[in-house]
């Protein structure tokens, strides 16, 4: 018994287990051996009583008759049914002569079953499973109009007491009216805020207190991107127009989107809007880990994932920037605050830095404009308030306090023309790569004259062409050699970056990507859509890297956020021993995708990695 008690001891989640409760455990097992093609569990049979370990050899997960796991020795499966009750919901077969341990349901014997905490079957099946039986992802990829209520239409001239009545009649939350083209909406909310304060008087019409135009969205649209714009924008209520006509057809409300567990991000953005000084606003970020760790577990896909990340750190972001930009010269100037990197991608990890840049003016022609050295350090104080809040800045100095960050509009403009012109400087070509991701947050009207001079003028063939050879310099590793990581210069190291090795070629080859369709906005995956529909990208490559990002991304959110969860630091890399066979297949797979796209376009220009080569 002591060589089975040390082997669970050794292997998640069992070693969290005191050694009394391993030694309870292990005295349950019964060993029983399976040949390589046995089906050990069949998907839909009777719930299972007991749990499997793999001891040696190795076993397939299979999802009507395809493979979507394959687990080794320390893997455990069954446990879903047996802590559900139910059916198994796939089908477990030997994929080679396979010895397993059978544990009885740790709930009768251990004096702490609460501190097993099991997966699925690994990330990847946790997301099918939640799919097939409408769990949170499930809901989230719904069309919005799935979950939408019939409209309370009222007219805007009626008065307040009347549509309050008519609300209160219906069991609705909201009304709608039409003014001319214009749709628009009035909630509970504003009867609150406007009316009940005695702001407005009840026989007031009621476009007095409502929202025109309202935001709408179409209803074959999904939930999850309902769900965004909603948290982007503050609000509760969407209005769900059809497709053809932008008719309003229903009303949906944030709370019947999703599970209650992934509507805690509306707390923050409510937290971080209310806040009125900077310990108010710590308060409100220290909710973004437990925020994170909530959307995690439930399962959220990567993209989702971060997509609201991103838009929680921008809420606080703004607001940092509201409560301390005060320093001289800032409040005499017309400033965008631009968000960079992969928070401005809107696809940052738990761990990234906030990159930021400031495009300013003068609010008057006649002013002279200040140094940009002064206005970088005024910019200081938010820094400091981002660091406060627990938002990393980037330590490199890719930030609005750096003078390279912080230029006027015309300072931007002349920079941008200046590397379009120049693409041969290495440095200032990977600075203008840099300037691709930027999102404004504040006044984005400022950054449009940057953003043509990247688009477009002399010399753009030559940048497009220069940027694009940058992009296929950062090449993957080939795969994997006995648990090594072989790079292309036949070096093997025993630790993997997933986002330098998968994400970032993928990044810079949609930056360059979008830089030839002249449209920088949005995220990789966007990017990759827009070049396939200009023609710059065949179908299956387009989609054969919009996998490779997703599975890259999807690895490195689970990877940074289980340590967040176990409370370890979050490391850059992953040795290839903790990832299992099938996440290092589709690894390995998504590797070469990225290397034949590479290939083609390198074949394109012959000479493509000579701007490297310089450097």
């Amino acid at each position: 018994m002591k060589d089975i008690a040390d082997f669970l001891a050794a292997h998640d989640p069992y070693d969290r287990l005191e050694e009394k409760d391993v030694n309870r455990l292990a005295a349950t097992v019964e060993v029983e051996y399976f040949s390589a093609g046995t089906t050990i569990v069949q998907a839909e049979s009777d719930t299972l009583q007991r749990l499997f370990v793999v001891r040696t050899g190795s076993v397939e997960v299979t999802d009507r008759g395809r493979v979507i796991d394959v687990l080794g020795p320390g893997d455990t499966f069954g446990h879903i049914s047996v802590f559900s009750g139910q059916p198994p919901p796939l089908t477990v077969r030997a994929a080679e002569d396979t010895l397993c341990y059978l544990l009885d349901d740790p709930r009768d014997v251990l004096e702490h079953p609460e501190r097993l905490s099991f997966s699925y079957y690994g990330d990847q099946i946790a997301r099918a499973r939640l799919i097939s039986s409408g769990g949170t992802f499930s809901q989230l990829e719904r069309p919005i109009g799935d979950v939408m209520h019939p409209i309370t239409w009222c007219e805007p001239s009626e008065s307040i007491r009347d549509v309050a009545r008519r609300m209160t009649d219906d069991h609705r939350s909201c009304a709608v009216f039409r003014r001319g083209d214009d749709i628009g909406i009035v909630t509970d909310d504003d009867f609150r805020r406007r009316v009940v304060t005695g702001e407005v008087g009840i026989d007031a019409p009621i476009d007095t207190i409502a929202s025109l135009p309202a935001i709408v969205m179409s209803a074959d649209r999904t939930v999850g991107a309902g769900y965004l714009l909603m948290y982007e924008r503050g609000i509760h209520h969407l209005v769900v127009v059809d497709g053809a006509g932008g008719n309003p057809v229903g009303i949906t409300r944030v709370v019947d989107m999703v599970a209650g567990e992934v509507r805690h991000p509306l707390v923050i953005r409510t937290e971080t809007g209310a806040a009125t000084n900077l310990d108010q606003l710590r308060d409100a970020a220290a909710m973004l880990t437990p925020t994170m760790l909530e959307l995690w577990d439930t399962g959220v896909p990567a993209d989702h994932f971060g997509s609201l990340l991103a838009a929680m750190i921008e809420a606080i972001v703004t607001k940092a920037i509201e409560l301390t930009a005060t320093s001289p010269p800032l409040p005499d100037l017309d400033c965008a605050w631009m968000l960079l990197g992969s928070v401005g991608r809107r696809e940052p990890l738990p761990n990234s830095d906030v990159d930021s840049a400031l495009a300013w003016v003068t609010r008057s022609p006649d002013d002279a404009e200040p140094d940009r050295a002064i206005v970088s350090a005024a910019t200081e104080p938010v820094m400091e308030a981002l660091e406060s809040c627990g938002l990393r800045t980037c330590p490199q100095g890719l930030n609005a306090s750096f003078p390279l960050f912080n230029r006027s509009v015309s300072g931007w403009r002349a920079a941008a023309e200046r590397w379009r012109q120049n693409p041969g400087d290495v440095g200032e070509l990977l600075l203008a790569a840099t300037m691709l991701d930027a999102r404004p947050i504040t006044r984005p009207i400022l950054t449009r004259p940057m953003r043509t001079a990247l688009i477009s003028g002399v010399g753009r063939a030559q940048f497009t062409r220069a940027l694009t050879r940058l992009s296929i310099a950062s090449r993957p590793p080939r795969g994997f050699v006995r648990g090594f990581v072989a790079d292309h210069f036949g070096e093997h190291k025993n630790r993997l970056n997933i986002k330098k090795a998968g994400m970032r070629p993928i990044v810079t080859m949609a930056q360059a990507l979008a830089l030839q369709t002249g449209d920088l906005s949005g995220s990789t995956t966007d990017r990759l859509d827009r070049a396939r529909r200009a023609g710059l990208l065949n179908v299956d490559d387009a989609e054969s890297l919009k996998t490779a990002f997703t599975l890259c991304y999807q690895l490195s959110v689970d990877t940074q956020m289980r340590a967040l969860r176990d409370g370890k630091p979050i490391e850059p890399t992953v040795a290839p021993s903790d990832l299992d066979s099938l996440e290092l297949r589709h690894l390995r797979d998504a590797f070469r995708v990225i290397a034949a796209v590479q290939e083609k376009v390198a074949g394109r220009w012959p000479y493509g990695l000579s701007v490297i080569e310089h450097a």
